[in-house]
């Protein structure tokens, strides 16, 4: 991101392309890079899942090392047969106001939680 105030990264995922009983992590990968600034207020991460459950919470980006690829974890999800259809991941910024600069956002990974 070169300059941005309010940042939002959405996506979704379709959970029959997971393995039922598996715990996944759904992650973003991102990186701050210099010079990066304005990232004070926490950025905002949450997963939706297919029954329209949330799970959210924040993360300070400026607590986390600058310059290499770094992991955010956005939520887990259990693929149960009961439960079919899409994940929503998101990661966002409205509270702060302020302009920020310096995030890259390499995409977001679903794992088999280790």
């Amino acid at each position: 991101m070169l300059k941005v105030c309010w940042p939002e990264v959405h996506g979704r995922f379709e959970t029959t392309n997971l393995s039922p009983g598996i715990v996944y992590e759904v992650l973003f990968v991102v990186m701050l890079k210099e010079p990066a600034y304005g990232w004070e207020v926490p950025v905002n991460l949450r997963l939706i899942l297919p029954d329209g459950s949330t799970r959210e919470h924040k993360e300070n980006l400026m607590e986390k090392e600058t310059g290499q690829w770094i992991e955010i974890l956005a939520g887990k999800v259990t693929a149960i047969p009961d439960n079919v259809g899409d994940i929503q991941f998101s990661l966002y910024e409205y509270e702060g106001g302020i302009w920020k600069r310096g995030l890259l956002v390499k995409g977001v990974t679903i794992r088999p939680k280790a």
